[in-house]
């Protein structure tokens, strides 16, 4: 196909012209001032000045820190960047088509017979600021070229029963975008007051210590509204600055305990400083103790390729405190189970990268653990040799490849009595540093007598949470021993207030569903269901027809299977579930 040059259509090319030939005009006017003039305009500058004390700025939004608010953009035309910004964090961005200049306006409200200074700062080709319903002269301005940020200034007077006029920028039909920020209307207040500008973000909350060492402590807490940076306080004194929602305090004494706080940061300023906590290094030589949060979200990572998204470890949400690689296998030594990554299945994902990828999330505060079962696993720890050979196989591969834990997960029967003395044997191996977690099948806890539950029982004090799996159970009898089908808020609230008032601590359960309809056969909810069943029992807000007896406020959260299915589903269920779960009390 030939190159042939481009041409603009010949009405736009006759407005360009007009334009420039308005823009020449001004421009001669303007080059040779009469003394007259000159006394006239030096002593209008003067007033001007003495009068700019009481103006304000009479736009809203001026500096687009709040999203394209109080403006309209022809077209869809608009949208709002953090970069390039002339000030504070953001600027406006708005493209022409062949058919619209994309133009971005506003209302403002002004005073009758009054001077305003119209200003903005602007880059791109033909960009244009002006004010239009004035009651006198509508004005503009333009420049043809600006590659850097350039301010265009113009001023209007409006009429004598006028009290609102139109601002705007817009570009030129066919050519690239333009960038504007910092956009002004200075004049006497029109009823409408000063543009309050950005407000300071919100205190955030949630800070919790994820995990500790000898020489760190790595900090989470919960998004603030409005923040674009936060600030980590370490006993009063500012440590660091960061852009994301975690940081690690590292240079630290082993066996000292520190206080931190964090602060919400934007343009406008710094937020109040969170509440104060106050972790305790590890002794000298110890390796670190994982912390899991006070409200934690549990997921299964899938070690196989069953159709739902194929993920390395690292591609898992930072939503997930707790990640339950999925699944060690059975051997022929009875009780012993191993764990091979599947590399081929999982395109090509090395040994060395998921070992990395393990480091990488535990120093960013996340547990892994290795789950021991599954819908086809079956392992059977039924006496002493067969507890033995668990504890010590499962330490070998926690030592092999650094998980924090294990999560047990048999859904085929487990013995109370050799299961929880492997765990306590597996336990005493780790030095107390091991995150124990359960996955039991609803039925299996249904009673205080069934082995499960007596083996979260039996092993309570090093027990991290069980998460139960609400979901493929159909109707289940409740606390109250009514009968309540899957699905529904009743269903998880009063199946819940089975463990929470059959001895677990509350901090030890948490409420097991399906990422979505494609990842189990039934018991899905939306997510919305789960954050109301959780604020049912941490708060007794948002029950159904079941009232607990009463409130857990440090109910743990919430589990799911798995973050391959939830990664199938765009993150929908992380992303509703997990700020939920973190912003409990």
């Amino acid at each position: 196909m030939p190159r042939t040059a481009r041409t603009r259509p010949t009405r736009h090319r006759r407005l360009l012209a007009a334009a420039l030939t308005a823009l020449a005009a001004t421009a001669a006017t303007l080059s040779g001032p009469t003394p007259a003039a000159s006394a006239a305009s030096a002593t209008a500058a003067t007033a001007a000045t003495a009068a700019t004390a009481a103006d304000v700025n009479a736009a809203r939004n001026a500096g687009y820190e709040s999203g394209l608010s109080n403006w309209t953009c022809s077209a869809g035309s608009g949208s709002t960047v953090d970069s390039p910004v002339h000030g504070g964090t953001g600027a406006l961005k708005a493209t022409p088509t062949a058919s619209d200049n994309a133009t971005c306006a506003q209302t403002v409200a002004v005073r009758p017979g009054s001077t305003y200074r119209l200003g903005a700062y602007v880059q791109g080709s033909y960009v244009y600021l002006g004010a239009s319903g004035t009651g006198t002269t509508d004005v503009s301005t333009w420049t043809p070229s600006a590659t850097g940020w350039q301010q265009l200034s113009t001023s209007f007077t409006t009429g004598p029963t006028t009290t609102s006029v139109t601002v705007y920028t817009h570009g030129w039909y066919g050519q690239p975008a333009y960038v504007a920020d910092d956009f002004s209307v200075l004049g006497p207040d029109g009823g409408g007051g000063a543009d309050p500008g950005p407000e300071a973000p919100a205190t955030p909350g949630g800070l919790t210590a994820n995990a500790v060492t000898p020489s760190s402590v790595t900090l989470a807490w919960n998004q603030a509204s409005g923040a674009t940076g936060y600030t980590v306080y370490r006993d009063g004194t500012k440590y660091r600055t960061v852009s994301g929602t975690s940081a690690t305090v590292s240079g630290l004494t082993p066996a000292t305990a520190y206080r931190f706080q964090v602060t919400a940061t934007n343009a406008a300023g710094e937020s109040a400083r969170s509440a104060e906590i106050t972790a305790t290094t590890a002794p000298s030589g110890s390796g670190g103790t994982p912390t899991v949060r006070k409200h934690a979200v549990t997921g299964y990572w899938q070690n196989f390729n069953n159709g739902a998204t194929v993920q390395k470890l690292g591609d898992v949400p930072g939503q997930y405190d707790i990640i339950a690689v999925a699944f060690a296998d059975a051997t022929t030594t009875p009780g012993a189970v191993t764990f091979s990554l599947d590399s081929a299945g999982l395109g090509g994902y090395t040994v060395d990268q998921f070992k990395a990828d393990i480091k990488a999330k535990q120093a960013a505060g996340t547990s892994v653990i290795l789950s021991v079962g599954g819908e086809k696993g079956t392992v059977s720890v039924n006496d002493t040799a067969s507890a033995a050979n668990f504890a010590a196989s499962l330490y070998a591969l926690m030592q092999q490849y650094g998980f924090d834990g294990v999560d047990i997960d048999l859904e085929n029967g487990l013995d109370p009595t050799y299961m929880s003395q492997a765990l306590r044997s597996l336990s005493q191996k780790a030095g107390g540093k091991l995150v124990l977690t359960m996955a039991p099948q609803t039925l299996d806890m249904q009673s205080t007598s069934g082995g499960y539950f007596r083996t979260a029982l039996n092993v309570k004090d090093i027990l991290t949470v069980v998460n139960t799996q609400y979901y493929n159970s159909g109707s289940m009898l409740g606390c109250d021993g009514k009968v309540y089908s899957q699905g529904t808020v009743d269903f998880l609230t009063a199946l819940a207030c089975i463990q929470l008032e059959g001895g677990l601590d509350p901090s030890q359960v948490g409420l097991g569903l399906p990422a979505s309809t494609r990842a189990a056969g039934g018991g899905h909810v939306a997510p919305s269901v789960i954050n109301a069943a959780l604020d049912c029992l941490a708060q007794g807000t948002a029950c159904g027809s079941f009232k607990p007896p009463r409130t857990y406020p440090g109910i743990r959260g919430a589990m799911t299977w798995s973050t391959n299915w939830d990664a199938a589903s765009g993150n929908a269920w992380s992303n509703a579930v997990g700020p939920h779960v973190h912003g409990l009390p």
